[in-house]
């Protein structure tokens, strides 16, 4: 999927608009990324959230494709924008990105736009990008993401996609010992699983605001 400026399709403005607006000194994809937003103690959580409902209410799906058909900052700020406001008509955008994993950081924020729709279309979307990437013990890549948003989904749907990856001893025990020699931190699956509910949890609450 090849790169494309938002200026070549006539959306050069969606970058400055939505991507790098800044809060407390750090532009927005910064704080999406870090999630310095989930803590209480940010003091720009109130005027952040509020700037991030609205403009996921009122961007156009045009203008998500341009920031969609860019680099990863913009990237993954359509993706979070397309989760808060739970804009399924791009569930085979995102999932076509996420199985890419074309480039960094984007793939967490499209594992939570799934987690948001929960569906069992996005559920399969994840169970394939892991039987495809957990194999991969000498990637890093967004393996993490992928699990807690899916252990997040079987919780919601009543399902087990993800049991027969954290099996003592299977894929995720596999992947976790390969990357770990790579130098890569582990992570549990409760882990990734509690920061999936962290993130839809607090989605849930900027709807009240």
């Amino acid at each position: 999927m090849p790169s494309q400026h938002p200026e070549e399709v006539g959306y050069g403005h969606v970058v400055e608009s939505y991507v790098t607006r800044m809060y407390g000194g750090l532009p927005r994809y910064l704080v999406l990324n870090g999630g310095r937003f989930l803590g209480p103690r940010w003091w720009h959580t109130t005027r952040f959230t509020r700037h991030l409902l609205k403009d996921a209410a009122t961007i156009t799906d045009e203008e998500l494709e341009a920031l969609l058909g860019y680099e990863w900052r913009s990237r993954l700020t359509a993706a979070w924008l397309i989760g808060v406001d739970r804009r399924e008509r791009f569930r085979a955008r995102i999932g076509d990105l996420l199985l890419a994993s074309e480039v960094c950081y984007s793939g967490s924020a499209y594992c939570f736009a799934l987690a948001r729709f929960g569906t069992h279309a996005d559920a399969e979307i994840l169970t394939a990008y892991l039987d495809h990437y957990l194999p991969r013990t000498d990637l890093h890549y967004d393996q993490p993401a992928a699990l807690g948003a899916l252990l997040r989904l079987d919780a919601h749907l009543g399902t087990h996609h993800a049991n027969r990856f954290t099996e003592p001893d299977g894929l995720w025990d596999a992947w976790v010992k390969g990357v770990g020699r790579l130098g890569y931190p582990s992570h549990t699956p409760a882990e990734q699983r509690r920061w999936a509910d962290l993130q839809c949890e607090f989605a849930n609450g900027w709807r009240r605001l």
